[in-house]
C-alpha cells in the first residue's frame, strides 16, 4: 500500500514537471505577447503580469486535469490578442521610410513614385528626398543581389537591385516601418510591433549608408544568373506589385517569416531556374545564402566561393566613389559575373 501511494505521488510529480515544461514556451510567448501589446505601457506591464501570475497559480496548483484546461484557455487569451491587434498607414514615421513607393505601369513605361535618395552626413543627420522616376521595362537588364553583413555573420540584411540599360538601377530594401524615436528589436520583431515597408531607393542612398557611413558593415554585391529576360521581367513587376499592395494596405513585418530574406525570397521563387530556389535553411540563416545560391548556379561560378565573396565586397569601392554619379557604375567595374544577361525572353 504504501509502495502504491508512493508511485502514485511520483507519477503526480512527473506529470507536473511535464505540465510545466510543455507550458512554458506557450506561456513565455503570451506573456511578451501582452508585453509588447499596442495598449499604453502601463495596461502592458499590468496584463503581463497577470498573465504570468494566473498561468504559473494554473500550471503549480490546479488539478493536473483542470491546470491542462486552464493553460489552454490562458493561452487562446494573448493568441486572440495577436491576431486582432491591427497594422496601420497612419503613424508618425521617421522621415526616411515616411512615404510608401508605388508604381503606376502603362505597357512598358513604369512610373514610380517615392524613390528614396538620402543624402548623408553621417549615419543619423541627413536629407531625405522622394522623386519621382520612370523606367522601360524593356531595358531591364540584370538583377543583383546584396548581403550586408553587421556582423552576426550568420544573419545578414538582404536588398535587390534591378538594372537598366543606360546605367540606372533601382535598390529595393525591404525593412520595418519605425515609427519616430522608435530604435529596431529583433525581439520585438516577432510581436507585431512594426509595419513592414519596401523601401524603393537610389543605389548612393541604401548602399553607401551601409559602406560609407555605418561602422562595421561589410556589403557584398552579387551578379544574379537569371535565366531569361521574361523571368527578370516577372520578378520586377511582382516587387513592384508587392509595393503597391502595401501602399494600398498596411502589412506587419515579422522578424522571421516577413523580413528583408523571406519576404523577397518568395517572390524570387517564382521566376527562378529549377532547383534555384527550393526551400533551404539559408533562406533563415542568411548570412549563408550566397554560398547556397553559388552552389545551385545562381550566382557566378568562374571562381572559388570565398574568392567570388571577397572580391564580392564594396565596401572600398564604394568609399572610392563617393558622390559620383556613375556610382553604380564604379562599384562593379571589374567584378566577377558582372557581365551575366539574360540568355532571351521568354
Amino acid at each position: 500500500m504504501v509502495a502504491e501511494t508512493e508511485r502514485a505521488f511520483w507519477r503526480r510529480i512527473l506529470a507536473r514537471v511535464a505540465l510545466i515544461a510543455c507550458a512554458a514556451p506557450f506561456v513565455a510567448w503570451g506573456v511578451l505577447v501582452f508585453y509588447f501589446g499596442s495598449w499604453p505601457h502601463t495596461v502592458n506591464y499590468c496584463l503581463a503580469a497577470l498573465f504570468a501570475l494566473g498561468s504559473g497559480v494554473a500550471l503549480t496548483l490546479s488539478p493536473i486535469r483542470r491546470a491542462w484546461r486552464a493553460l489552454l484557455a490562458c493561452f487562446l487569451l494573448p493568441l486572440a490578442c495577436f491576431f486582432l491587434m491591427r497594422p496601420s498607414a497612419d503613424r508618425a514615421w521617421q522621415p526616411d521610410v515616411a512615404q510608401m513607393p508605388y508604381a503606376e505601369i502603362a505597357g512598358n513605361q513604369i512610373v514610380l513614385h517615392n524613390v528614396r535618395f538620402c543624402e548623408y552626413q553621417s549615419e543619423t543627420n541627413f536629407t531625405v528626398r522622394y522623386e519621382t522616376r520612370a523606367y522601360e521595362l524593356s531595358k531591364l537588364q540584370s538583377a543583383d543581389i546584396i548581403f550586408s553583413d553587421w556582423g552576426l555573420k550568420v544573419i545578414a540584411h538582404t536588398m535587390i537591385s534591378f538594372g537598366f540599360a543606360g546605367g540606372d538601377y533601382l535598390c529595393v530594401s525591404i525593412e520595418c516601418r519605425k515609427e519616430v524615436g522608435e530604435t529596431y528589436s529583433a525581439l520585438k520583431g516577432f510581436f507585431r510591433q512594426y509595419e513592414m515597408t519596401y523601401i524603393a531607393a537610389d543605389e548612393r542612398d541604401v548602399l553607401k549608408l551601409r559602406t560609407n557611413y555605418r561602422v562595421g558593415e561589410d556589403v557584398y554585391l552579387y551578379r544574379l544568373r537569371v535565366k531569361t529576360a521574361g523571368k527578370l521581367r516577372g520578378t520586377f513587376l511582382d516587387y513592384l506589385e508587392r509595393m503597391n499592395s502595401l501602399h494600398e494596405r498596411a502589412e506587419w513585418y515579422n522578424a522571421l517569416t516577413d523580413n528583408c530574406m523571406t519576404s523577397g525570397f518568395r517572390i524570387l521563387r517564382q521566376h527562378a531556374a529549377k532547383g534555384r530556389a527550393d526551400l533551404h535553411w539559408s533562406v533563415i540563416a542568411n548570412g549563408y545564402a550566397a554560398q547556397h545560391a553559388y552552389a545551385t548556379g545562381a550566382l557566378d561560378a568562374t571562381l572559388p566561393f570565398g574568392e567570388l565573396k571577397r572580391r564580392s565586397r564594396i565596401n572600398d569601392r564604394a568609399k572610392a566613389a563617393g558622390d559620383a554619379p556613375d556610382f553604380s557604375a564604379q562599384i562593379r567595374a571589374g567584378m566577377p559575373g558582372m557581365t551575366w544577361k539574360p540568355a532571351h525572353a521568354e
